[in-house]
Order: structure tokens, then C-alpha cells, then sequence
């Protein structure tokens, strides 16, 4: 084997390299979580997003390439407390009547080392977009998991006005975390 022969298996090789590490896989949702967790006068409660939906186009090679879509229907609100979920949906809340979802995007994610990552997002509720950074473990395989945790500040984006805008009765932060369990995108 000459040395102009090896130099260009090599640069072959090379290419081939590069163009994998810059292939991300496309994957959507197919189980998962979102909840939430606040409290009122003193009491943590809980609740969760049923329906939202997730769409991931990711390579841990290069996450700064990543790309995260959750679309998060607002109606469903549940915590278990029907008086509580009416609240949630009515106009000093979530005002679903106006605003029927919230929508999280990132473009790029950061590596944390590990499978530990950030993405540096949006969240879009109540007609407000602010930065939201999701910090999350990514689990790869076969039927991949991200599980990841968050902190809204909802007054930022007008959740809880008028006499609910009183942190002393709910804090003005929120923690979100989630789970969800990815397959291939057809």
C-alpha cells in the first residue's frame, strides 16, 4: 500500500466519521410524563399535563445540533382536585379559553458530561415566551428515555394574577419534571 493510498483511506474514513457524528435521530413520543409541583398556603401539591406530545431530533455526538418540540395541551391540567383544576383553567391561571396550549422549544442542547444535558429553550404560555432551561438524562437504546427536571417562574408569564399573584399564598416558582420514552420517527 502506497502512502498517497493510505492518506486517502484515511480522509475516506475521516468523512465518514464526520458525516455520522452530524446524523441525529428523529424520534416521537410514544409514553411519558410531564407533572408539576407547587404549593398552596403551605401544602405541596401535585399535578400533571396528560397529552402532551414530545418530538426529538438528537445525537449525543453532537447535541448542539438537537433540536426538542412539546406541545403540552393546557385543559387537562389535573392534580387530582377538581376545584383546583377549574381554577387552573380559568382566566387568572392557564386562561385555556384563550391560550388552549403551552409550547416548550430548544435548538442545541449543552453536555453536561455523562448522559447529563441541558437544553436552553422556550417556553410559550399565555402568549409570553421566556427562557426556560430543561436539564435532563438521556438513556440510550432501543426505546430511548429522557428524564429530565425544570423551574418556571409563573408570575413571568402572568400564571396566577390578581390576588393569586400573592407569592405568600403560592410560590412564584414551579418545578416541572418529566419522563419520556422515545421511538424512531417513521
Amino acid at each position: 500500500m502506497t502512502f498517497k493510498h493510505s492518506l486517502l483511506i484515511l480522509s475516506l474514513a475521516s468523512a465518514g466519521l464526520m458525516a455520522g457524528s452530524a446524523n441525529a435521530a428523529d424520534y416521537v413520543q410514544s409514553s411519558g410524563a410531564l407533572t408539576f409541583a407547587s404549593e398552596y398556603q403551605g401544602e405541596i401539591f401535585t399535578g400533571q399535563f396528560p397529552g402532551f406530545r414530545t418530538t426529538l431530533s438528537f445525537d449525543p455526538a453532537a447535541p448542539q445540533d438537537a433540536r426538542l418540540d412539546v406541545l403540552i395541551p393546557l385543559a387537562g391540567a389535573d392534580t387530582r382536585n377538581p376545584d383546583r383544576n377549574d381554577t387552573l383553567r380559568g382566566a387568572d391561571f392557564f386562561n385555556v379559553a384563550k391560550f388552549a396550549q403551552a409550547r416548550y422549544t430548544a435548538r442545541g442542547f449543552r453536555s453536561l458530561g455523562g448522559n447529563q444535558y441541558a437544553a436552553d429553550g422556550t417556553l410559550s404560555l399565555r402568549g409570553v415566551g421566556k427562557p426556560v432551561t430543561l436539564t435532563f438524562t438521556w438513556t440510550p437504546g432501543e426505546a430511548p428515555v429522557l428524564a429530565g427536571k425544570a423551574k418556571v417562574e409563573r408570575l413571568a408569564f402572568g400564571v396566577g394574577g390578581g390576588d393569586w399573584a400573592d407569592t405568600s399564598l403560592i410560590p412564584d416558582e414551579v418545578a416541572i419534571s418529566t419522563r419520556v420514552r422515545f421511538s424512531h420517527a417513521p
